[in-house]
């Protein structure tokens, strides 16, 4: 009789294996076998990280296996198991290999297709059709869109993180418990003393050294010996952690009346400033989105403040970026003045101190969370609902959206939700960050997540114009290196754009991105239909760009540029100055925020700063989704390119004290996990 041999993996997670009895059978174009018992309570089979083969035996051959069904039943308590995949050796001594990669909990049963990636088109046999149906169907009752707030993406059905489906929660909800960690990160960093020192004001800049963890040769402490410095203030615009704000100055705007007397110290080519502004070498950051955003009003006994600053910049003789006007309001007026460096010391510190402020609130909640986090769990939701798990682009992108959904459903548990930690420290806390995204969706388009083409909308993309934006020249590298994966993979799959077109999935996933995430906004250029394979390719770049390198870019050097509180206040405890002339040291240091919200911000900066453990980066992909070869050697062709990125970084930094790794590949995670 005709024996098949099947060999089991299970996975390496913690409390991955299972004693429960399991059961197995076989489906092929000839017939089905029996239920076969693979493993009895206590025979030590499916343990954590095992690989255990078995002998099938049938009466009659089954043709070619296209189907695999297993079963799980309940021995004494639920214990759920982790399959890695499946291999059957047939008769003929030919190897099919079933990916599987979930958790298979209570007493259920999965039913595998063999790994090598099809399109709709490909299944010709009804079984293959239904199967594929069916899983969609169940995946669309497990994953569900709801408004989170108005106006907000889309995001996950679930109101807790106990409550997704098992396949995409955590392996130890303890690691990503936000109050834990934090609390942790203060205790580490030895402030937890501190943490409770609410409205108690430090005493002076030297006093912030208390709590400031002093690692030596590192970016955070060159932050905190040159944070005052124009040059350091300048450069955090091209290559800290929000370096997404600047854009080349085509017109000096009439809410900003700088006049050529105010600013022609600044100026160092012996040109007007009209001038200096045709040659491109005026640059503007305006946070206007912050104009009428409420502050935190959560605690009774500090009353804090936000402002709308717009920042002129220019680039000098030496291609260094420095400030040379700072408005604080968006509305000109005498009581709105424009503050210079050429004014008092105190009075062109604390202007700085206030962008420096405004921008660390864009920077959590447009560039960070909007922009990253909440885009890619639509993109996550979407492929989960609408690419089953035999899709080629499902096997593409599930590594990219490895803990994304649980990551936001953990957050709005206990990081950004009423009373969450955000409303501790941060002044647009109690509800301003939810006005701010609001807003913010309202220029959240698919161009602007299109890097090379936002460098250029930005008038950011020369670099021999502005030779230092080391944030540009990574980014384009790796945004190509995935964008030629991506064409690889789809060149393998698709045929023709008419192929692309017929794509029944891919459309509703596109479909699904466009309606629900982007509800259903023109004005938001994302595509509701895809027609060819060079759209396609622009497509995946962008969702995996999005969810791997701009989030790793905005969001591991938060730690390094945000950890020396006066350079990235979260909150401010006096209003903007009026008038000039009138600031002092002393109103500086209590307008910074005070001992127990500068604790709590420095604990949220290293934990967010930190990688996951068993981190995978960009490129790595462990679970093989894929099986067929032309796919691996793609895949293999993108670790070089990747590689070779990592080589130029790694050059380009020797020596320099401020070196920029926040884009190199091998500091990159493949999804939104933090």
């Amino acid at each position: 009789m005709p024996s098949y041999t099947v060999t089991v993996a299970t996975g390496t997670q913690w409390f991955a294996g299972t004693d429960d009895y399991v059961y197995l059978s076989l489906e092929g174009t000839a017939g089905c076998s029996e239920r076969h018992l693979l493993d009895k309570p206590f025979y030590n089979d499916f343990e954590r990280g095992a690989v255990d083969s078995y002998d099938v035996t049938v009466e009659e051959d089954l043709g070619e296996i296209q189907l695999i069904k297993i079963e799980k039943r309940k021995y004494w308590y639920q214990d759920d198991w982790y399959l890695r995949y499946i291999t059957v050796k047939t008769p003929m001594g030919d190897y099919l290999e079933f990916p599987c990669y979930r958790w298979i909990t209570d007493e259920k049963e999965i039913v595998l297709r063999d790994g090598r990636a099809k399109l709709p088109r490909d299944d010709k046999t009804q079984i293959l059709k239904q199967h594929r149906r069916k899983e969609l169907e169940m995946r669309q009752k497990m994953y569900r869109w709801k408004e989170w707030h108005p106006g907000f993406p889309l995001s996950i059905d679930a109101h807790s993180h106990s409550n997704l489906p098992r396949d995409i929660q955590f392996d130890n909800e303890k690691g990503i418990d936000f109050i834990l960690n934090y609390s942790k990160a203060m205790e580490n960093l030895y402030v937890n003393r501190f943490m409770h020192m609410f409205q108690s004001s430090w005493s002076d800049f030297a006093d912030f050294e208390r709590i400031f963890v002093r690692i030596s040769n590192t970016i955070s402490e060159y932050v905190m010996q040159h944070w005052k410095e124009d040059f350091m203030f300048g450069y955090q615009f091209l290559n800290g952690c929000n370096p997404v704000l600047i854009r080349r100055c085509t017109e000096i705007p009439k809410k900003l009346p700088v006049t050529l007397d105010m600013v022609e110290c600044s100026l160092e080519r012996n040109l007007t400033l009209e001038e200096e502004v045709k040659q491109g070498n005026v640059f503007i950051v305006d946070y206007e989105l912050l104009d009428g955003v409420d502050a935190n009003k959560t605690d009774p006994c500090t009353v804090q403040y936000l402002a709308a600053p717009i920042c002129l910049l220019y680039k000098n003789l030496e291609n260094k970026i420095v400030p040379i006007a700072i408005q604080l309001g968006q509305k000109p007026g005498p009581d709105n003045p424009i503050f210079l460096p050429s004014d008092a010391t105190y009075d062109w510190l604390l202007a700085k101190i206030w962008v420096r402020s405004s921008d660390f609130h864009i920077h959590q909640t447009v560039t960070h969370l909007l922009r990253t986090h909440l885009v890619s769990e639509v993109f996550s939701i979407a492929m989960f609902r609408q690419l089953p798990a035999v899709h080629p682009l499902f096997k593409l992108l599930v590594p990219h959206m490895r803990f994304t959904i649980a990551i936001n459903t953990k957050a709005r548990e206990q990081l950004i939700c009423e009373c969450g930690l955000f409303d501790k420290a941060n002044a647009t806390g109690g509800g301003g960050h939810v006005q701010m995204v609001q807003k913010a969706m309202k220029e959240l388009t698919y161009s602007s997540l299109c890097f090379p083409d936002e460098m250029k909308a930005k008038g950011m993309d020369s670099k021999e114009d502005i030779p230092y934006y080391y944030y540009r020249d990574d980014g384009i590298k790796v945004w190509e290196a995935i964008k030629s994966f991506a064409e690889d993979v789809i060149h393998i799959y698709y045929e023709s754009d008419e192929v692309v077109c017929e794509d029944v999935e891919l459309q509703a996933f596109v479909k699904d991105i466009y309606v629900y995430g982007m509800r259903g906004t023109k004005a938001s250029g994302f595509p509701k239909a895809i027609r060819t394979r060079e759209k396609l390719a622009e497509y995946l770049t962008v969702i995996i760009f999005t969810t791997s390198a701009q989030h790793a870019a905005v969001n591991f050097g938060q730690y390094d540029w945000c950890s020396w509180i006066p350079n990235a206040p979260p909150t401010m405890r006096c209003p903007p100055p009026t008038k000039k002339g009138t600031v002092t040291i002393e109103q500086i240091v209590e307008s910074l925020p005070d001992r127990g919200r500068s604790c709590w911000h420095l604990g949220a900066v290293w934990a967010l700063s930190q990688f996951q453990d068993n981190e995978l980066f960009l490129g790595m992909y462990p679970d093989e989704h894929f099986v067929e070869k032309p796919v691996k050697e793609a895949m293999a062709k993108f670790r070089k390119n990747l590689d070779e990125i990592v080589s130029t970084i790694t050059e380009r930094n020797k020596n320099k004290k401020l070196p920029y790794y926040y884009l190199s590949p091998d500091r990159i995670p493949n999804s939104v996990a933090v």
